[in-house]
């Protein structure tokens, strides 16, 4: 069988020209290849932020989505 090879651009316009049910196969495929990456990441950034409160006086797990929001930026926004 031959092999091509394709530039990432003519990789993305070639899926772009799927229909919309194989682009979701080849989304799902795409997740499921990162998903340990971004769970390990996710549980990585969970700890720290729980960590930051913490040392700040403030309990990640009883803050609401609001005041979770509130903090991050506070915290990223820092002199």
């Amino acid at each position: 069988m031959p092999t091509f090879t394709l530039t990432n651009e003519q990789v993305v316009e070639l899926v772009k020209q799927l229909p919309g049910e194989q682009q979701i196969e080849v989304f799902r495929l795409l997740l499921l290849q990162q998903w340990g990456q971004w769970e390990s990441l996710s549980r990585y950034g969970a700890g720290r932020a729980r960590l930051v409160a913490q040392e700040r006086g403030q309990n990640w797990d009883t803050m609401t989505d609001d005041e979770r929001e509130a903090f991050v930026n506070e915290v990223v926004h820092e002199d």
